[in-house]
């Protein structure tokens, strides 16, 4: 294969996929057309790849006469994970499951060698993995690579799962996938364990934390988005707690206290819903832990009662600024959009840095 290799992003969202890649393949790499059915995030793409991302629910993009697929050597993407997840109680028929049907005619259209798709950990133990490697050999794919990856065993300062599938019609992709962990839990893991048999490249370094990402910006300013004013600053910044909420940040001051212990503390600011369930969601109105790796960013990390969003000893939900930072978005990538649309965008992406460990895996396949 000559000049750039030639990539098609499918849901691409913001494009931490691709902005993996990009920091994997550098010169190397070109985005040729891409697709997500929300428009913040296609602008926030096209902001930092080239204006390639098409708006669209990508069934109806590909019925569409007029679409023309162009030629790639790898198609990546994570078809939305909201089928397979656990938090979605009817999650059988959802018709989400299926999205990874045009996600593979993207491949056979585009004549793409490699394939490259994520999603949750739960799309491996499901009746749709099968149907994709079928799928896959039917179009001459090698036998399909798979495994679940922690974010912060590859420098991502969080603790986050995400399945990984690669199709490759020229190698066998399991030969190089998964890749060798760079980073490994200290209190779990001793270090003669840090061994290439176990899984770890060489000088392996303990998993990095949220003082690591976020421990030397300033107090946030201001609620919006804060236009002309350079990063990290424009994206750090709070929100306005009522009375009650600024009371129940302070009642639990120290670092991975949660609900329960605001329950103990004072009983009288706790909601009676929480004082109903006595079990499960041990990280709702969860503070983060300094030297840990946080808890997995989701859309809503700026409201704590969704989870272990309180910054660690401020009293507040951490800004959307540092929740980029906990995701591996380098402070240089320009998010587009209102900040609720903003805080989608980083909470569904794929941290950039442990896409490029899967693309350094793509590099090799494609240097034979």
């Amino acid at each position: 294969m000559g000049g750039k290799y030639k990539l098609i992003d499918l849901f691409c969202g913001a494009g931490g996929l691709s902005l993996g890649f990009r920091t994997s393949f550098g010169q190397d790499f070109e985005t040729v057309w891409a697709n997500d059915s929300n428009p913040y995030a296609a602008g926030t793409y096209n902001e930092n790849f080239g204006n390639h991302c098409i708006v669209g629910d990508i069934v109806e993009v590909l019925k569409n006469p007029s679409t023309k697929i162009p030629c790639a050597d790898i198609v990546i993407g994570g078809p939305p994970c909201q089928g397979f997840s656990l938090l979605n109680k009817k999650r059988n028929g959802d018709k989400r499951r299926t999205l990874w049907r045009p996600f593979m005619d993207v491949v056979e259209r585009s004549g793409a060698d490699i394939f490259v798709m994520e999603n949750v950990p739960q799309l491996l133990n499901s009746d749709e993995l099968s149907e994709i490697e079928e799928r896959a050999s039917a179009l001459g794919f090698y036998p399909l690579a798979k495994a679940k990856l922690c974010a912060a065993d590859y420098g991502v300062p969080q603790i986050r799962h995400r399945a990984f599938i690669i199709g490759c019609r020229f190698a066998d992709p399991r030969e190089v996938f998964p890749p060798l962990k760079t980073h490994y839990n200290a209190a779990a893991i001793s270090v003669d364990k840090l061994t290439i048999q176990n899984g770890y490249c060489e000088n392996a370094k303990p998993w990095k934390t949220v003082r690591e990402a976020i421990g030397d910006l300033p107090d946030p300013v201001g609620t919006e988005v804060r236009q002309g004013v350079l990063p990290p600053l424009d994206l750090h910044f709070g929100r306005t707690p009522t009375p009650i909420s600024l009371k129940r940040y302070m009642a639990i001051p120290e670092e991975g206290m949660n609900r329960f212990d605001l329950q103990r503390a004072v009983p009288e600011l706790t909601p009676e819903c929480w004082k109903n369930k006595k079990s499960g969601g041990t990280d709702l109105f969860g503070r983060l832990w300094w030297d840990k790796p946080s808890v997995t960013i989701r859309t809503e990390f700026f409201k704590p009662e969704k989870g272990r969003y309180l910054h660690p000893e401020k009293h507040r939900p951490i800004t959307h600024r540092e929740a980029a930072r906990i995701q591996s978005f380098p402070d240089s990538f320009r998010f587009s959009g209102s900040k609720i649309e903003i805080a989608k965008q980083i909470g569904n992406a794929v941290p950039p840095l442990l896409a490029s460990h899967v693309a350094d895996c793509v590099k090799i396949l494609l240097k034979k």
